[in-house]
């Protein structure tokens, strides 16, 4: 019974620290394409680092390795995506963790004072 409480307490806390981390991200997105990215991701639901740079130069001129580090970073730093490889062949496609897609649209539309 204790075990159940500590896993669940220690959970709790790296959603917190997840989402501190998260609303730090978007406070540093100067030029709009973080948040872009993360709108990217939760319209898409599945992306893989040539469909993401494809979607995102629409908008902002980046180059690929700008993207495919940018979802590294989300990925190692955040915590929120999740990576599948099917094999050495095949593209790595990242998704949304599903226990972060309500965090994630609440930061997004939370206002972020401007300093």
């Amino acid at each position: 019974m204790k075990e159940s409480f500590i896993i669940g307490d220690t959970m709790e806390t790296l959603k917190i620290r997840i989402k501190r981390r998260l609303e730090v991200y978007l406070e540093l997105d100067i030029d709009g394409i973080r948040k872009l990215v993360l709108n990217l991701l939760l319209k898409l639901k599945k992306v893989t680092v040539d469909i993401l740079y494809k979607e995102i130069n629409k908008k902002f001129r980046v180059s690929y390795s700008a993207v495919a580090s940018t979802l590294g970073y989300i990925h190692s730093k955040l915590g929120i995506l999740h990576v599948f490889k099917e094999s050495y062949k095949t593209p790595t496609v990242y998704s949304l963790k599903e226990e972060y897609v309500d965090m994630i649209n609440n930061a997004l539309i939370k206002k972020v004072p401007v300093s």
